[in-house]
């Protein structure tokens, strides 16, 4: 107790050096309740924003057969203030899909609010949403043709006028939205069918009662009971359809959590290494401790006291923080009109995220207390700095290191060894993730057991510039290398940190090129027009979009069925190869596209397998009673443009029947952004309908924006939750650095006494921390890289492996400014003791 009583006291006298120890635990503390409550603030703001049913709706009618008549007799029954249906319906309006939606526009049960203009009252009126303006050109007045109704056989009925007498705003503008009344919408399209019943009550008025009601119309009813409707209370509803958008979040929350116990580790393993040092400095004490008849197992105990009040002061800290940060986040977002609910206050989270600091510094001062109670009074006497130079590992050490090593090894070579190849549907994707992770996992306890040997042999070669640069820079190499184990414990959380977000970038650059080839091979250009009902595009129409200047890289082709040898009947293309930027991105698994001429044909990966044939065989085509034998001269990775099995020359596919006329057109937009995008558009548009109306614009470009814009998304995130490890290291650097300063008083003196300035001082300290991050970073690109290109493969996505050299450079000059920025303030301190005083000290 004597024993305990005494390091208390010592952390009472100096509770900074208690934060200071736990810096890193206080970080991850305030990361691990920051990740709850940002998923509380996501979850209340799903379950209060993201429902589809309004607030108002106590009863819901859905997922069955409703008709108007029902709808009549709901809003008859005693208890019901109001009762609307709604349908949904589509329509082909020049060219464009056009979504038509009932909705009442006005009261509590309306989801769409007239901001110009008015509501449509009667069949053939709508109002749009502004991106429909923007997108579709049908603007407030404007009347448009609609192809609404059609026959039992499936046959277009004469279009319906539409005209625009309003614009709403609604929750959710996608772009191809307009608003009407539900009984118009039926009228307009012939029948009588809704997809739900939203019933507001009146005042007083009991829900179980009503929904008991509705349930008696609707088993009166002629419906038979496998198609009867659901009725359930408003209230449900909302909250299942919240559940469902909520259940997403938990999925994204469940990935977070994974890469917070990353950061856990990381926490763990500076604060083990900042004990070290912090014991190292107190070696004196725990000498004379040991003197005056303090055992072994008492001083233990109380070191690992220290870190359990080092846990709870910093845990309690990191979760005051970030309720403090929670709670500001909706005000903040109040300034800027977004309405975001606020966390609450999750007590047992609180707890727990507490618990876990203590847990964690319990478990990271056991080792460094059990190897400060072994160090003997005459040896713990000769000073922290002796001690903190120790070089050796131990053979124990050194042989659990060679074992991990070899199981990374091994592991790595089963997976390279197991890679599926091309279209292999046999792979199994699991084992060998699980058998990468294990690999992974066995590279970096293998780099934490041997650091402090390999610290010297890459200091020695990213240090080389530095040493022959300047003495002060060979006094900042020799500092680092003085210390290895200190160098090792620091440098091997920003190695993680490093060899993740090496991983997410290269893993993420070989992605993109992989969705840049499908989308090269299923939307090669911006816009695609196309018949309805497979009308031919004329020449005409083809040379006329030429013409226009909103346009570029406009390229008709033509499509046909034919036969591949024996194969059943595949689509063919005579796409101009060359006409198209996109599609210089397709991967060719052999041949070049160059050749590509009359009597050629260049094959899909599909056309390949099923026909047997390669680059250099001769292979018949046969339409009808036409054949011709082609070459072929080189052959897809995946699929030929336009998703074809093949890609012939226009004379060849001529000769096989097609005719003149084309079955689309595919082209690019002038100017760039959303601007040149519509202008691009609303060209197309006014030439076909101009035409005669037959054709439609697919804007190919949304769906090439949403895919990227996904992957960047992912990409974005990923690196985001990686870098809470890089956080945690570099705090673990200046954390370091700033306890090596006060270790290292005396020989700051020294170098003082001997001319060094206090400018000089400080560059070396901030370059040792410098060193630092650039160690770990070198050790975490040649893991990352590698281990990345396992990842790419052993998912089985036959992606290509690409190096973006430009972001990992970036990534290397950033970790090793940021450790040299947290080096700083402990390299200023440093500066400002005096010669004198530093010498006086122990």
């Amino acid at each position: 107790m004597s024993v305990l009583r005494t390091q208390l006291r010592g952390v009472a006298r100096r509770p900074s050096r208690l934060l200071l120890t736990g810096l890193a635990v206080l970080v991850v503390s305030f990361v691990v309740y920051a990740t709850v409550l940002a998923q509380q603030i996501t979850e209340r703001s799903v379950l209060n924003g993201l429902s589809g049913t309004p607030e108002a709706a106590a009863v819901v009618v859905q997922n069955g057969t409703v008709t108007s008549a029902e709808l009549a007799q709901v809003q008859k029954i005693a208890g019901v203030e109001e009762a609307i249906g709604r349908v949904e319906n589509g329509t082909q309006v020049g060219g464009e899909y056009l979504s038509l939606l009932g909705d009442p526009g006005t009261g509590p049960l309306a989801m769409a609010t007239v901001s110009e203009g008015r509501y449509p009252s009667k069949p053939g009126e709508i109002a749009v949403t502004p991106r429909t303006v923007e997108r579709m050109g049908i603007k407030t007045g404007s009347t448009v043709n609609a192809q609404i109704r059609y026959d039992e056989d499936g046959k277009p009925l004469a279009p319906s006028k539409l005209t625009v007498v309003g614009v709403v705003q609604v929750r959710d503008d996608y772009g191809f939205q307009a608003y009407a009344p539900t009984s118009a919408i039926l009228k307009l399209g012939g029948y009588d069918f809704l997809n739900r019943i939203e019933v507001r009550l009146a005042p007083g008025a009991d829900a179980a009662t009503v929904i008991d009601k509705v349930n008696a119309v609707f088993a009166k009813s002629k419906i038979p009971s496998g198609e009867r409707p659901q009725v359930q209370d408003g209230a449900t509803v909302r909250l299942e359809e919240a559940e469902a958008v909520a259940e997403e979040v938990n999925t994204i929350f469940a990935v977070i959590a994974m890469f917070v116990a990353i950061a856990v580790v990381a926490a763990g393993l500076v604060a083990t290494s900042t004990f070290r040092i912090v014991f190292a400095q107190r070696m004196r004490q725990l000498a004379l401790l040991r003197a005056v008849g303090a055992g072994r197992g008492s001083i233990i105990r109380a070191l690992a006291v220290e870190g359990a009040l080092t846990g709870l002061a910093t845990g309690l800290t990191g979760v005051v923080i970030a309720l403090g940060a929670g709670h500001l986040l909706p005000v903040v977002a109040g300034w800027f009109g977004k309405n975001i609910s606020s966390p609450g206050f999750p007590i047992p989270a609180a707890l727990l995220t507490v618990l876990l600091a203590v847990f964690l510094t319990v478990v990271a001062v056991l080792a460094p207390a059990v190897s400060a109670s072994r160090v003997s009074p005459l040896e713990a006497l000769r000073g922290s700095g002796t001690t903190g130079a120790r070089r050796d590992i131990g053979k124990v050490r050194w042989a659990a290191g060679i074992v991990l090593v070899l199981g990374a090894a091994l592991t790595a070579g089963y997976i390279i060894t197991n890679l599926p190849a091309p279209n292999d549907e046999d792979y199994r994707v699991q084992p060998m993730l699980f058998a990468l992770v294990a690999s992974g996992a066995f590279a970096f306890f293998a780099l934490v057991t041997l650091g402090p040997v390999l610290v010297r042999p890459v200091l020695a070669l990213i240090g080389w510039p530095l040493r022959r640069s300047s003495p002060v820079g060979r006094l900042a190499a020799g500092g680092v290398g003085a210390a290895p184990r200190r160098a090792a414990a620091v440098s091997v959380v920003v190695a993680l940190g490093v060899t993740l977000i090496a991983g997410t970038l290269v893993g993420g650059a070989s992605l993109r090129e992989l969705a840049d080839r499908e989308l090269a091979a299923s939307v090669p250009a911006d816009y695609e027009l196309l018949g309805v009902d497979e009308a031919p595009v004329p020449v005409a129409l083809a040379e006329q979009l030429k013409q226009r200047d909103e346009l570029a890289d406009v390229t008709p082709y033509r499509r046909m069925p034919v036969k591949l040898g024996a194969t059943e009947d595949l689509a063919v293309t005579d796409l101009k190869m060359s006409a198209l930027p996109e599609l210089g991105k397709l991967d060719l698994a052999a041949g070049s596209l160059a050749d590509l001429g009359p009597g050629k044909i260049v094959l899909s990966g599909f056309g390949a397998d099923n026909s047997g044939k390669k680059v250099g065989d001769q292979i018949q085509l046969s339409a009808g009673k036409r054949t011709v034998s082609l070459t072929v001269v080189a052959q897809f990775a995946g699929d030929a443009p336009l998703h074809a099995s093949a890609v012939l020359d226009p004379a060849d596919l001529t000769k096989l029947g097609a005719p003149a006329t084309f079955s689309g057109v595919l082209a690019n937009a002038k100017a760039g952004g959303e601007t040149g995008r519509t202008n691009g558009n609303r060209a197309i548009q006014d030439a076909q309908v101009a035409a005669g109306g037959k054709w439609r614009v697919d804007v190919l470009a949304d769906q090439r924006d949403q895919l990227n814009d996904n992957v960047t998304m992912l990409l974005i995130i990923a690196i985001g939750l990686v870098g809470l490890t890089v956080v945690i290291a570099v705090v673990g650097v200046g954390t370091t650095t700033a306890l090596s300063v006060v270790e290292r008083v005396r020989e700051s003196g020294v170098l003082r006494a001997v001319g060094l300035s206090r400018g000089g001082l400080r560059t070396m300290l901030t370059t040792e921390s410098a060193l630092y991050g650039a160690i770990g970073a070198a050790v975490g690109l040649v893991l990352g890289v590698p281990y990345a290109w396992l990842a790419v493969k052993a998912l089985g996505l036959n992606a290509p492996f690409s190096m973006p050299y430009g972001q990992l450079a970036i990534v290397f000059l950033v970790l090793v400014a940021m450790t040299a920025l947290a080096g700083v303030l402990p390299a200023r301190r440093a500066a400002k003791v005096s010669p004198v005083a530093a010498l006086g000290s122990e």
